[in-house]
């Protein structure tokens, strides 16, 4: 069993940065890929970065270049470093991860985090 708790959400102007942090507990030893997904009013959840079971990072093309995705093995906690916000970057973002236990496949989600950009 593995709980994630986002954080770091808020309200920022046009322009401005935020850092978004997804802390991982309990079996994390069992996660392979962790990623960060968004959802908007009225859209379909999209993806919005997150790291392959290799480590190496991927971006919608949305974001690329704004945002910076890390995670902290020691800290089992993942961030999302927000810059150059847009309101269309308004969302909830959810934490995900997922792994392998011997045959079963986990998929883990947090409770999300509201980012609203506005003047």
């Amino acid at each position: 069993q593995v709980q994630l708790v986002e954080s770091g959400g808020g309200l920022v102007q046009p322009g401005g940065s935020l850092r978004l942090s997804c802390a991982a507990t309990g079996s994390t030893r069992y996660i392979k890929t962790m990623a960060w997904y968004r959802q908007a009013p009225g859209k379909e959840r999209e993806l919005v970065a997150g790291f392959t079971a290799d480590g190496s990072a991927d971006y919608a093309d949305s974001v690329k270049g704004r945002f910076i995705i890390t995670r902290d093995y020691d800290k089992n906690t993942m961030y999302l470093q927000m810059n150059k916000l847009k309101p269309e970057d308004t969302a909830v973002y959810y934490c995900n991860a997922q792994g392998t236990r011997w045959t079963d496949v986990l998929d883990y989600w947090g409770q999300g985090t509201q980012v609203t950009v506005s003047t």
